[in-house]
């Protein structure tokens, strides 16, 4: 029988500098009267760590190429986020007209390479953390005591929808991935693709209780939840799937329906 959920935000000091993560972290856990206990997940803002880090770029300070002028003319950004799209971005698969071009980034479909332009001094820029994995692996080992999971969360839009929800840029101490494939479900099928996104479904529930707006809750724990705890070292490969097996991906680029289709079927 599945146990109760239960998520707790905690609140931290707004910061625009660089700082200590893990402290401000540790302090936050203080404030809140909450020890860590076995099978505890931490969720972190991934953007609260990248100012803890100095992932922040000042606009005025970019100098923007010409092929992030002509991106930008195109699709209607500013020179200086394109440029940095460009230099941080793994993949662009094209844009829309808004200021956004659609980005591969750490195994993240998202726009703009993660960038993120609020909840920061006008004129400044936040990028995701470099090597995210490493620094949950990190924010694990500094709250040593217990077994534990940690998670960077950040938001993201789910193709097709209305708002934005959360998703795990990273994390560690625990298997995002629970594979279902071959368990029988209610009928005694046997399940053929089924894998629950243990971490992206935690990091969408930790988000709502952060908040994106003026909250100032850059942490969350998520007690309760069925994690399977390990210590082995986590990537991206772990959560990413190949291209060619996104149905997304696929579908709107090698995967389009023959010229022949019926046109209801392409409408």
């Amino acid at each position: 029988m599945p146990q109760p959920l239960t998520i707790t935000p905690l609140s931290a000091p707004v910061q625009s500098q660089p700082f200590d993560l893990a402290a401000t972290l540790r302090a936050s856990l203080e404030r809140a009267a909450i020890r860590l206990e076995d099978g505890d997940v931490v969720a972190v803002s991934s953007k609260y760590a990248s100012i803890a880090a100095g992932r922040i770029v000042a606009l005025a300070d970019v100098a923007p190429t010409p092929q992030a002028q002509k991106l930008a003319a195109r699709y209607q950004m500013d020179a200086a986020i394109t440029q940095l799209v460009l230099e941080e971005a793994d993949h662009i698969f094209g844009g829309i007209k808004l200021g956004f071009l659609l980005t591969m980034k750490g195994g993240v479909l998202s726009p703009n390479a993660g960038l993120d332009r609020s909840n920061i001094p006008s004129g400044k820029a936040v990028l995701l953390p470099k090597a995210p994995f490493a620094l949950a692996e990190t924010i694990r080992r500094a709250l040593a005591g217990c077994r534990i999971g940690v998670i960077l969360t950040d938001s993201w839009l789910m193709p097709g929808r209305f708002g934005t929800t959360g998703i795990a840029i990273a994390m560690a101490g625990f298997l995002p991935i629970k594979d279902e494939r071959g368990k029988p479900d209610l009928f005694g099928n046997a399940m053929a693709v089924t894998q629950i996104g243990v971490a992206d479904s935690l990091a969408a529930c930790a988000q709502i209780v952060m908040g994106e707006r003026d909250e100032a809750t850059p942490f969350a724990l998520v007690r309760g939840a069925d994690i399977e705890l390990t210590d082995a070292p986590l990537s991206a490969a772990a959560v990413s799937i190949p291209w060619r097996h996104c149905i997304y991906i696929e579908s709107l680029t090698l995967g389009l329906l023959p010229v022949d289709a019926a046109a209801g079927a392409m409408s």
